[in-house]
């Protein structure tokens, strides 16, 4: 591949996995890569594609906003019939310091290490159910039956949701981050990811109202009550951190858990390795490492220049857009020797999924290590001779690395507990 020959805008190239090739092309020809836009979504971006770059840009909020713009390359929010989906100041992620720092400081309270403690034996509860849900069968849709359950089940235990309202946070989050794919939405992209927005919005904003009214014990109750120096997150910034969390916290975990599952399976002596050390807790970790890089959930995010700046030798003008490929730093050659062979042994592993560190590290990192150690767990002790039963669907995104489907077969195994009155 030559360097004319990349175009990042090609969504299908990350379908096919293609991208890695042309990072592969950027890295060593033009780490600071300029691409152009078709005119109704701007003038062009800068992509940002090595690791040491990345942690630079990431953690210097100041030269590089995320306030000004973030997360999104397009800026919805420049039409008028979309400004209230400008998030800019509002959700965590499109904050800056010191707005940011208040902002985290609030919401960290629903995600202390006793939270997290008190989560994770309900979790580990919650994963032997969802292997009892298909145990039996020999057969199953890895992504909707095993990866997706946990953390959809994580996010409703967290947030109070109802249990049989957790496939309406599915549905929802699938809409919002595969507007590119014609699968989920056929027309109107856009349109219909911004109305599953509007809808996981007005449905938070419900549970709000009704957590006032009714204080219980998780996260919605804390977050309505949290308050530092007399300071509490206002409704609508309430409302915009569940938005977040629904999306954030199921997206990620389950397309790391299915990405990570596929490597295993097409690299089956790193497969029995792990099988091997299963009950090494420090091992599981280290591997769960390696699925993290491997997978890299979120492809990029958006900082934009406030100031007149440069990186490595390119001039970069205020007011021009950055996108920090997290996919890329992960394979960076310089950052990770042979990056491109799954090794669930790596040490050191110092890859960017959660982030490359500073104010914007990923606030459910602890969390989301905990959901992905807990899964493999359960998945390895009781379907160790799991098999692929067709090849891995890739959503069609260059934001969310995400697999939509991963047919697998096992030999039938007994449940852990009686199946459910009625089922």
């Amino acid at each position: 591949m030559q360097l004319s020959d990349v175009d990042l805008l090609d969504l299908d190239r990350f379908v096919t996995g293609e991208h890695h090739e042309m990072f592969k092309v950027l890295r060593e020809q033009d780490p600071v890569h300029w691409s152009d836009e078709p005119p109704s979504e701007g003038k062009g971006f800068w992509s940002i594609t090595k690791h040491a770059d990345l942690q630079m840009v990431n953690r210097d909020t100041t030269t590089f906003s995320s306030e000004t713009g973030g997360t999104q390359r397009v800026d919805f929010w420049d039409k008028d019939e979309n400004a209230a989906f400008d998030t800019r100041g509002v959700m965590l992620v499109d904050t800056d310091p010191p707005q940011h720092t208040r902002y985290r400081r609030l919401v960290n309270k629903g995600f202390t290490p006793r939270m997290i403690n008190l989560l994770e034996q309900h979790l580990r509860y919650r994963a032997e159910l969802v292997v009892d849900e298909v145990i039996e069968r020999g057969e199953c849709e890895f992504v909707s039956d095993l990866a997706a359950e946990l953390p959809l089940q994580a996010i409703a235990e967290i947030m109070g949701v109802p249990q049989e309202d957790r496939r309406l946070m599915f549905d929802w989050s699938n809409t919002m981050i595969g507007a590119q794919d014609p699968e989920f939405n056929e027309t109107g992209g856009a349109e219909k990811a911004q109305e599953a927005a509007a809808q996981v919005f007005a449905y938070a904003n419900a549970l709000g109202a009704a957590r006032r009214e009714d204080p219980r014990d998780d996260i919605v109750t804390t977050l309505i009550n949290a308050e530092i120096e007399g300071e509490r997150l206002s409704e609508l910034e309430f409302d915009m951190f569940m938005l977040l969390l629904t999306v954030a916290g199921n997206e990620t975990t389950r397309n790391a858990t299915s990405s990570g599952m596929n490597a295993l399976l097409e690299n089956p002596e790193q497969f029995a390795q792990l099988l091997e050390r299963a009950d090494d807790t420090a091992y599981v970790s280290t591997a769960i490492d390696e699925v993290l890089r491997w997978a890299t959930p979120v492809l990029h995010f958006r900082r934009t220049a406030t100031v007149d700046t440069e990186v490595r030798g390119q001039e970069i003008k205020a007011g021009e857009k950055l996108l920090i490929w997290h996919i890329s730093a992960n394979r960076d050659e310089e950052a990770f020797p042979d990056p491109f062979r799954f090794d669930i042994e790596r040490t050191p592993n110092e890859h960017v999924a959660f982030g490359g560190g500073g104010a914007h590290y990923c606030l459910g990192a602890n969390l989301a290590k905990l959901e992905l150690e807990i899964i493999f767990a359960e998945i390895l002790s009781r379907m160790s001779d799991l098999e692929k039963a067709g090849d891995a669907e890739m959503l069609r995104s260059n934001f969310i690395g995400g697999v939509k489907r991963l047919p697998v077969t096992f030999t039938p195994g007994p449940r852990k507990h009686p199946a459910p009155a009625g089922a």
